[in-house]
């Protein structure tokens, strides 16, 4: 499908404005023209980036795509005097909504407790990704996608996005000037307003996170702790584990004995918010576990002589 965009204002003769076409050789400032070719008519896909630079047209393309639908507006709609668990499907079932909450990498359960407003950038950010996912649309168009976010925050919510939304049946178009969420998207589709390119398939894929555990003492834990959503005392008896990525501790858990059962127990896990939603916590909970069975097999494993 071919989408074209004609954007004309008024063309000014004010004395600045005809200095600044003197001195610029600048014709008009009036009119902005843009074709792209989209694959829109095929139902092959779920989820499309445009993507470019500021004022190159990615706004007035998304407006033109599906005007039944519009640009999704992730802040209209939250009522200031109820917690954003209780603006998202308001009809739905509980257990979908807090699993979504904690697909888009917003598991920490304080945060459903407060109003949109109350939230930091960040958290509006997932918040409003967990909102569009729950209201399952067929289709939805989101301008300035991690625009408000830092970058590690924005890679990883958008990764978080991605997984949760193709799970689903509809399409989304996302509109951003970030080249850097591409690979942890893995589109369908991209359109770059730059140089005017399609590219379709399977070019783009999320980066590899190389996560290493240490296993150490309790000093981590006040690091951790603020983000737990208990208030708990240090466990007894327990051994310890970070999970680091490129230097900065992502991870935390504990484990104690459970003599009762004659096993291992395993709390006081947090993943850092910027790193909830990347699968980080199921892999780091997952090996410290088979740590466990292992470190268990030697240590009752009979003696060969």
């Amino acid at each position: 499908m071919k989408v074209s965009i004609h954007n004309k204002c008024s063309d000014f003769n004010s004395y600045r404005a005809a200095r600044v076409k003197s001195l610029f050789n600048c014709e008009s400032g009036a009119d902005f023209t843009l074709s792209a070719e989209l694959p829109l008519d095929d139902n092959d896909w779920k989820l499309g980036v445009i993507v470019g630079p500021s004022g190159s047209g990615k706004t007035s393309i998304g407006r033109t795509i599906w005007p039944e639908v519009g640009i999704y507006d992730d802040a209209h709609g939250w009522a200031e005097d109820k917690p954003i668990i209780d603006c998202i499907a308001e009809e739905g079932d509980f257990n979908a909504v807090t699993g979504t909450l904690s697909a888009v990498g917003l598991g920490s359960v304080p945060t459903w407790l407060r109003p949109f407003h109350a939230l930091s950038n960040g958290e509006k950010f997932r918040a409003g990704l967990a909102r569009l996912i729950a209201e399952g649309r067929d289709r939805v168009i989101v301008d300035e996608f991690t625009s408000v976010v830092d970058r590690q925050i924005a890679k990883v919510g958008a990764a978080a996005f991605s997984k949760a939304w193709k799970r689903g049946g509809g399409q989304a178009i996302l509109l951003s000037c970030h080249y850097d969420i591409l690979d942890w998207l893995e589109p369908d589709w991209v359109f770059d307003t730059q140089t005017k390119a399609l590219q379709r398939g399977s070019l783009w894929r999320r980066p590899k996170i190389e996560l290493e555990i240490f296993k150490t003492n309790g000093s981590y834990w006040t690091m951790f702790e603020p983000h737990h959503y208990l208030k708990l005392p240090r466990m007894i008896a327990a051994s310890y584990y970070v999970g680091f990525v490129d230097g900065e501790a992502v991870a935390h858990i504990a484990v104690s004995p459970r003599l009762e059962i004659s096993g291992m127990r395993a709390c006081r896990m947090v993943v850092m918010p910027e790193w909830q939603g990347a699968g980080v916590g199921t892999r780091f909970l997952d090996k410290v576990c088979e740590l466990q069975f292992d470190e268990s097999i030697n240590k009752f494993a009979p003696r060969v002589k």
